[in-house]
């Protein structure tokens, strides 16, 4: 059998797969990322002749980790978005500005340090990897995040997980801009690096999103000026065609304005979401774009498998192990927490957000990038660090997750 056919025959019973996993999982100590993986990692260990995955040697591969992994967080964060049931304000929001303004920057100097002092990285690279861990993923950490349109599930430790999740996979980018310029540090550098890819990324990439989110938003309600949540201006139908249009062009347009279209994609979600919050249409297309994000997050994590079979980790040296060690279960949980000094949340609350800062698909897809756009040296180093932390994360995050946030039984609220 030809290995393309096998392919077809291996992702159409594992995305069958997920309909009958996922319930069986709730409330144990497997999820289905470990499960995934692990499969993965067989399928590519047994002589099936399925490739051989090598993305730090293969500049092809590395092109395709980019789009592959590109794809699935611009999904996600259109999913997320539009799972987030919380009125906007200053004063419902503000509990996650800590974790995206302290936390993120100060795990980024942490790791950095540790990579050009203990792994050996140039300080280009030891800031690369910085960057690519210092995002929690909106792909790989469904567990902890809010349940979709209308769900219970709407307490601040997962509120505060997915918000952090929605703007830090945009607010790690200047990082790997940063690890870009240090490469080769030319006239001006640091002075355009702030200008341009601190400052006017992120505001070009809100302003799009915005943009973007109050045109869809006025499409999809303009017949029913609120009086009605079963009422909406579309087709019935095509609700599936506003999300995926809202999608691409929220990130293309805030690609092509030269701001972050993470961003932008995330912020569309988000504010075509505060419009009628309790619109039935929010489900419909929520529901639309999940079902998307699983397809594509099973082929994510089949490929993950197969790369660690592939020997990605034959790199991987106790400095290395030491270092993602330390970084999921010292630095994030110390920095998580000291940064909600502030916050209102229960003692056990601050913890499980320090804690529960899943790794995942988004390092990935900053590793392929820096690796596209820069001339680094170390990438074997770097591949399997991200990729033994992301291993560990699944692994880690993956059993404590769901007994984690039973415990807490929902009641962990600011207000």
């Amino acid at each position: 059998m030809e290995p393309r056919i096998l392919l077809f025959i291996i992702f159409g019973a594992a995305i069958g797969g997920i309909i009958w996993l996922e319930k069986r999982l709730e409330g144990t100590w497997l999820s289905l990322p470990i499960v995934y993986v692990a499969l993965g990692w067989l399928l590519f260990s047994l002589p099936l002749d399925l490739g051989w995955l090598a993305p730090a040697f293969d500049a092809e591969q590395t092109i395709a980790v980019e789009y592959v992994s590109e794809m699935i967080v611009i999904v996600s964060l259109m999913s997320l978005g539009l799972s987030i049931d919380r009125e906007f304000s200053w004063r419902k929001w503000k509990q996650v500005l800590p974790l995206l303004l302290v936390t993120m920057p100060l795990c980024i100097a942490a790791v950095a340090l540790l990579g050009y002092w203990a792994m050996g990285l140039s300080l280009a690279s030891a800031m690369l990897l910085g960057a690519c861990l210092s995002p929690t993923d909106p792909v790989l950490a469904r567990a902890v995040q809010v349940g979709p349109p209308g769900d219970s599930d709407k307490d601040d430790v997962r509120f505060n997980l997915s918000t952090e999740a929605g703007f830090n996979d945009s607010l790690a980018f200047p990082f790997v801009y940063l690890a870009i310029a240090l490469t080769t540090m030319d006239e001006g550098w640091f002075g355009r690096w702030v200008a341009v890819d601190v400052l006017w990324k992120i505001v070009a990439g809100v302003a799009v999103g915005f943009l973007v989110g109050k045109t869809g938003a006025w499409l999809a309600f303009r017949k029913s000026g609120g009086k009605n949540k079963h009422e909406h201006g579309i087709d019935e139908g095509s609700e599936g065609l506003l999300v995926i249009s809202s999608l691409f062009l929220s990130y293309g347009l805030g690609e092509i304005v030269n701001g972050y279209g993470f961003l932008s994609v995330f912020v569309a979600a988000v504010t075509a979401k505060q419009r009628e919050i309790e619109s039935d249409l929010h489900k419909k297309t929520h529901g639309f774009i999940d079902q998307i994000e699983r397809l594509i997050l099973v082929i994510i994590l089949i490929g993950f498998g197969g790369l660690l079979a592939s020997g990605v980790l034959n790199s991987l040296t106790w400095p290395i192990v030491l270092v993602s060690l330390a970084f999921l279960v010292l630095i994030r949980p110390f920095f998580g927490y000291i940064a909600q000094a502030g916050s209102a949340l229960p003692k056990p609350g601050k913890v499980a957000v320090a804690f529960l800062g899943v790794r995942g698909i988004g390092s990935f897809y900053y590793l392929a990038y820096g690796q596209h756009h820069a001339e680094f040296g170390d990438l074997p180093k770097l591949w399997a660090a991200v990729s033994f932390t992301v291993l560990l994360s699944i692994v880690l995050h993956g059993v404590t997750a769901s007994k984690l946030l039973q415990k807490l039984g929902g009641d962990e609220r600011v207000g």
